[in-house]
């Protein structure tokens, strides 16, 4: 492999060595980054749901307003899934000044795009959390908060395309120990900013804020002047050029559709649950973060395969792929049946952790996970095929499935809702969908597996799949 524009590639070239090592080198770090990412929202909850008799309403707001910091990694994929597919194929087959230059164009297209979403949020926060359907003390109190944790998102959609570019070049450990800085601050910040300093649901908010501002900064510092680097010379914030604006639209658009489409209709499915009472929201938005175990990790084993897929397809190592893809769904499938008993037998160990005081929600809570459980394992492994779509540049058959089991779900929890099993309806809806999505996936990319070529060769081959 030529080195122009790049440093030290062996270690973290994905197309050699040992595919269990090469996977785990790759995966372990996201996966620990994406556990980080789930203790930024268990933390506040952890805090949130300390404050007495306050504590219903003040994780509800945390809750609700996350909707949309979860609607806003729709357009964050821009960033980060274009640098990640970008620098993994363009690094397999060599062509390194490309791959530098897709992954400036997408860190300068992420900064952009996050500036242009916190600004929606700001300017439309009323009506934005009116759609919501919370009772009036709530929906005041999130309006405030979503202000404010507005201007930590900017931050993180450059974070999220720094990520994109170092997992793409097979270096993911890197990012994860930035990461575990910028979570232990907030874990400093949240008791301090909530309890000492009286500022409740706020606190909460300007914690994680400002650790997204430390991640991002030392993210963007990393690619410029750390040893270890994709790239010998990287530029943030340069001009995007137009062709590689194109090819990122094209790779990430049904990403992007894809994770939109699925969190407007979670934000539906919350509306109806909404209208069961702030105990009921409170324990489905725990009880979506205790559950998020499996999705949170399966999204990490999903990029480490976007990754490794990439690097391979761009080398034509067709062979490695198969492997690779087997060894990490038989990982994803132990990992989510673990999930699933876990729910299933701990879930009121793990509701009272985060609301000790109230019962009420505890027990809304144990209901919402004992359901849940039997869609986990099936998403583990949508994540692995997804993952190997994605790196392969087939990103259309991930938003395909997403979108027509999300809304088959939707239309289901919808006449469900209306019959006599109401709340617990809803549940149903959403396990069973979940276990048709991760299945479709994983049978879809076994059929389209047999036509990738038998043996190793260049990229061409693959022009008529």
């Amino acid at each position: 492999m030529s080195k122009t524009g790049t440093t030290k590639a062996n270690k973290f070239d994905l197309t050699r060595g040992g595919i269990l090592s090469k996977l785990m080198l790759v995966s372990l770090p996201l996966i620990g980054s994406q556990i980080i990412q789930m203790t930024y929202n268990l933390t506040d909850m952890f805090w949130l749901g300390r404050m007495g008799e306050n504590s219903g309403m003040a994780v509800a707001v945390s809750g609700s307003v996350g909707m949309y910091l979860w609607l806003s990694m729709a357009f964050a994929a821009f960033g980060a899934r274009g640098a990640e597919i970008g620098v993994s194929q363009n690094i397999g087959r060599g062509e390194l000044r490309t791959a530098r230059r897709l992954a400036q164009s997408s860190y300068t297209l992420a900064a952009a795009l996050g500036v242009m979403f916190a600004a929606f949020l700001i300017i439309f926060r009323v009506p934005l959390v009116g759609i919501l359907n919370l009772t009036p003390e709530v929906s005041r109190s999130a309006q405030e908060y979503m202000v404010i944790v507005a201007f930590g998102i900017p931050f993180n959609f450059i974070s999220a395309a720094a990520i994109g570019i170092f997992s793409g070049s097979g270096n993911s450990g890197l990012p994860f120990k930035i990461n575990f800085i910028a979570l232990g601050l907030n874990i400093i910040l949240d008791p301090i900013l909530i309890f000492t300093f009286h500022l409740g649901v706020k606190g909460a908010a300007i914690a994680t804020a400002f650790a997204q501002f430390v991640s991002a900064f030392l993210l963007t510092a990393a690619l410029i002047k750390n040893k270890h680097r994709p790239f010998d010379t990287f530029w943030p914030f340069v001009r995007a050029f137009k062709e590689d604006l194109r090819q990122i639209a094209r790779w990430t658009t049904p990403i992007a559709l894809e994770s939109l489409l699925f969190t407007s209709l979670a934000m539906v499915v919350s509306r109806m649950i909404n209208a069961y009472g702030t105990d009921v929201t409170a324990a489905m938005r725990i009880g979506s973060q205790v559950e998020s175990l499996s999705w949170l990790i399966g999204g990490g084993f999903a990029s480490a395969m976007t990754s490794f897929v990439g690097q391979n397809f761009g080398a034509g190592k067709w062979g490695r792929i198969r492997r690779g893809f087997r060894l990490s769904f038989y990982a994803m499938l132990l990992w989510g049946i673990a999930v699933s008993f876990t729910l299933f037998f701990a879930g009121g160990v793990l509701m009272r952790f985060f609301m000790p005081d109230n019962e009420l929600v505890v027990g809304y809570g144990v209901a919402y996970l004992r359901i849940l459980a039997i869609g986990q394992t099936f998403q583990c492994i949508e994540g692995v095929a997804a993952g190997s779509f994605r790196g392969m540049g087939k990103t259309m058959h991930p938003f395909v499935v997403s979108a027509g089991s999300n809304f088959g779900r939707l239309i289901v929890a919808i006449i469900l809702a209306g019959g006599p099993m109401g709340l617990s309806g809803i549940y149903w809806a959403l396990a069973v969908g979940s276990a048709v999505r991760g299945l479709w996936m994983l049978l879809w990319y076994i059929h389209y597996s047999k036509r990738l070529p038998r043996e190793d060769g260049h990229l061409v081959a693959m022009a008529s799949i």
